[in-house]
């Protein structure tokens, strides 16, 4: 049997935000070895902000064609 995967933006976005802080993180550690320096106590707002960026995002995001519950 074929899983049939949602195509919708509230799926496609809610794929996106994993992502989305990964990169984020990413960039702030390559930041980090250009001279900027911070410790976790700067860096964790940083990542609540994409995160929540990328939840209202996938709120707002039309679930037309939405396949699945």
């Amino acid at each position: 049997m074929s899983k049939v995967r949602c195509a919708c933006g509230q799926c496609t976005m809610a794929g996106l935000r994993w992502p989305l802080i990964l990169i984020t993180l990413g960039v702030l550690l390559f930041a980090n070895r250009w001279g900027w320096t911070y410790n976790f106590g700067q860096l964790w707002p940083v990542l609540l902000i994409v995160f929540g960026i990328a939840k209202v995002a996938e709120a707002l995001a039309p679930a037309e064609g939405h396949v699945g519950r």
